[in-house]
């Protein structure tokens, strides 16, 4: 079943249901769009605090964007980029380019011109869909994207280089197209996060993207009642595709422009969430704020809220140890997935293992996993080794890179990268990316321990750890510290703190300065070592 037949079937058992609600902090003025208003106009995004869609016009939306393609066309097989913020056109300009059977690409939001190029010539696209806040970027390249290509403006005041989105789909039939697919058919293709080096295009089925909704619906629970807070950028397979387990049961979802705590606070206590995916920066502003009293929780309607959960990102026991004093009733999960094995789910803590804290989890619904040495032999039982993924998920290939599909795809099993331990229960811990081991004095030393501890100081906001050279031990640790707004601290205090660490582990430099992280929530150590060691990502990657 291809994924477009979950959104016919939800248009016909919940056509006039609210589905989508854009939420946008940053507009003062409170002014709302409801469902009905929204087929009279063409609100300006960035006039109005609240707009709203039904499933009904998603699909129509959906429909117009795909006969627009195809009277450009557009066919099975081509390719139409995103190039968005989140918005409530996002989803159906995604859901209408899968009806073509043409492959969506969606595109990260923070790339320069170069990189928008790049992604562009890698995946082949053909159309390139784009808003306002990547106007200048576009005009940069347009001379070297534009021939034989199609740009669609999404949004005011439409640039010469441009077609308008707005204008040109408002005299499209709303009749879904005629297109027969598959769940062999191409969907979509993803961008690695590109943490160590230019992004790989990952190519995706619709069996992959089906799976996914299964996935994440089988591990939460999701019910048509539940509402899911969608904060993280919708070109990335982790926010959608924790979407997906609502938008298989029909559920609403809340798009949040923003990430500060009072917003989401606020957006969870208004539109009644009960669902909420957070990275684990936003998860301890919120904690930071409650206990500075940036933010009251009395002020905010929060009974509803029963399940928060996180990705992208090894999570602290502490942070959670600190979520749960707050708010005990909430149910906690973590999921370990990556965009090769269609994001989130493909390991899985659950809910009832909350005393596992720490581990990443077991095999998600429908997903095996074994953990390999160099050799690809299986090692044992608390012994780390690479994580290995197999199930209906794995991507079918980058595109365009036989070589690189050719090292981690073998015998039907994805090779994450990411380096792990398997306890006596069968939990795995993710120990760290293959690619950040630190070599000191011929120990291997996983950054990750050392930023866990060291996360448990009550002045340490965020941190992490990155090998830099050293002429006696090859390699020696240092921690990059980012304390919590108005604390300070010492490396005297940093060092007495390490006291608990075996000595191989305790940190050889400590630098206070901030953590740069993606939209993802992962920490950018490749930047971190052209900062503090000037070394090249290439020459790390070699090293791996």
């Amino acid at each position: 079943m291809p994924i477009t037949e979950i959104l016919e079937e939800n248009c016909r058992k919940f056509g006039n249901d609210v589905c989508l609600v854009e939420l946008n902090p940053e507009i003062q003025e409170r002014r709302h769009v409801t469902w009905k208003e929204y087929e009279l106009i063409e609100p300006n995004p960035s006039n109005y605090y609240r707009r709203e869609i039904t499933w009904n016009v998603f699909n129509e939306k959906a429909n117009r964007f795909a006969n627009l393609l195809l009277s450009r066309g557009i066919k099975k097989g081509d390719k139409v980029g995103i190039l968005l913020m989140n918005c409530l056109e996002w989803l159906p300009i995604y859901f209408g380019i899968l009806k073509t059977g043409a492959l969506a690409v969606p595109l990260n939001f923070r790339y320069a011109s170069d990189e928008i190029e790049y992604c562009v010539n890698l995946a082949e696209i053909n159309v390139l869909v784009f808003g306002p806040t990547f106007i200048s970027r576009i005009e940069e390249i347009v001379e070297n994207i534009a021939k034989n290509r199609i740009l669609f403006y999404v949004g005011d005041n439409c640039p010469e280089f441009a077609e308008s989105y707005n204008e040109l789909t408002a005299n499209c039939s709303s009749i879904s197209p005629d297109i027969k697919l598959t769940d062999d058919d191409f969907a979509a293709i993803y961008f690695s996060s590109g943490t160590t080096g230019f992004p790989k295009a990952i190519l995706h089925k619709h069996r992959s993207l089906v799976h996914s909704c299964r996935v994440e619906q089988n591990h939460h629970g999701q019910t048509k009642d539940d509402v899911f807070l969608c904060i993280p950028p919708l070109y990335h397979t982790g926010a959608k595709m924790h979407w997906f387990g609502s938008f298989l049961v029909g559920g609403k979802a809340i798009l949040l422009k923003g990430t500060k705590p009072k917003a989401v606070l606020e957006a969870v206590s208004a539109e009644k969430c009960t669902i909420v995916w957070l990275l684990v920066p936003w998860a301890q502003d919120i904690l930071d704020a409650i206990d500075s009293g940036e933010v009251k929780l009395e002020d905010y309607e929060l009974s509803q809220w029963r399940l928060m959960h996180i990705g992208a990102q090894p999570v602290p026991p502490s942070l959670i140890a600190r979520w749960k004093k707050v708010f005990p009733d909430h149910d906690y999960d973590t999921n370990y997935g990556l965009s090769e094995s269609i994001g989130p789910g493909a390991v899985h803590l659950g809910i009832e293992n909350i005393h596992k804290v720490g581990a990443i989890g077991k095999a998600g619904y429908g997903w095996q996993t074994k953990i390999v040495d160099e050799n690809g032999e299986d090692v044992k039982q608390g012994e780390v080794g690479e994580l290995c993924l197999k199930g209906p998920g794995v991507m079918t290939c980058y595109y365009n890179d036989p070589k690189s599909t050719e090292e981690v795809l073998k015998d039907g099993w994805l090779y994450t990268g990411d380096m792990a331990m398997e306890d006596e229960d069968g939990f795995i811990f993710l120990v760290d990316r293959k690619k950040d081991v630190v070599i000191s004095g011929g120990e291997n030393i996983y950054p990750v321990q050392i930023e866990n501890f060291l996360r448990a100081h009550p002045k340490i906001k965020d941190t992490a750890v990155i090998g830099v050279p050293d002429a006696r031990l090859g390699e020696a640790t240092m921690a990059i510290i980012e304390l919590k707004d108005g604390e300070n601290c010492t490396e005297e205090e940093i060092n007495e703190f390490c006291h608990k660490l075996p000595r191989y582990k305790r940190p050889h430099h400590i630098v206070f300065a901030d953590i740069p992280r993606n939209p993802t929530g992962k920490i950018e150590k490749p930047k971190l070592r052209q900062i503090y060691c000037g070394e090249s990502v290439v020459a790390k990657q070699n090293r791996g």
